[in-house]
């Protein structure tokens, strides 16, 4: 949601569906990498070291940084929000609904 808003911001269209997808174009610059990065340090795989250095020597230092501090930050939101049973705010729900929709997301709600 987020991304959608800074690229209307931006005047850049994303494709949200690359979250789910990995074969679709999601406009933004080395998405590849970067969504390669997260799934190797969500999963804390053997390819951690390989991937964090293809990023460091792409984008450089900097933006691993702000990468593995990205990812850390969703980890843990997500983690609380969910040990504690946080319900979506019914603003968030309205303006995310065609979002979700498009990415399947609400068959993943708890009960």
């Amino acid at each position: 949601m987020l991304l959608r808003g800074s690229g209307q911001h931006a005047g850049q269209t994303y494709d949200d569906r690359f979250a789910i997808d990995a074969d679709t174009d999601s406009g933004l610059p080395h998405a590849r990498l970067l969504l390669d990065f997260a799934e190797v340090c969500s999963a804390l795989s053997a390819d951690l070291s390989d991937r964090r250095e293809a990023v460091r020597d792409t984008l450089g230092e900097a933006a691993l940084v702000d990468a593995a501090a990205t990812i850390a930050i969703f980890q843990a939101v997500v983690k609380i929000a969910d040990a504690t049973g946080i319900p979506l705010e019914d603003a968030k729900a309205e303006i995310s609904a065609e979002f979700r929709a498009d990415l399947g997301l609400d068959a993943f709600v708890a009960e």
